[in-house]
């Protein structure tokens, strides 16, 4: 793969799915997997708002999870890295996994790792949209 994506997405993960591909002419399979993630990530990000305006740690924590492994899938690493932040604080843990009892404190976290990770996605939209010809 020609095309560098920087320290946003993880080219030998990424390559992994391209592989998939029946050829490199035709990217049907890996283009749909990539759109198919950005749907559940907007979704997913819809429902980490209305459990952070819920104050709910264990929700934001499980869709944290979710995301989290979808990212990592397509080598979307820092998505993956902010989701992480969100599983953790939403455990009430610090990304080193210490405890982290200050529900306010994690909560406040997790808002500044969700904003992140919005933003990484945007990032990441406009670098796949520009790799499959999108507009």
């Amino acid at each position: 793969m020609a095309q560098h994506f920087g320290d946003s997405i993880d080219q030998a993960a990424f390559s992994q799915i391209l592989e998939l591909d029946e050829s490199p002419e035709n990217r049907e399979f890996s283009k749909a997997l990539v759109y198919d993630y950005f749907t559940q990530a907007k979704d997913t990000f819809a429902n980490m708002d209305n459990a952070l305006e819920a104050k709910d740690l264990n929700k934001l924590s499980e869709l944290g999870h979710f995301l989290k492994g979808s990212s990592a899938a397509l080598g979307f690493v820092r998505v993956r890295d902010h989701c992480q932040a969100i599983q953790q604080y939403g455990k009430k843990l610090t990304l080193d996994g210490s405890p982290e009892n200050n529900e306010q404190a994690c909560l406040e976290r997790i808002t500044d790792a969700l904003k992140a990770a919005k933003s990484s996605m945007a990032t990441v939209e406009e670098k796949m949209n520009s790799f499959f010809g999108a507009s």
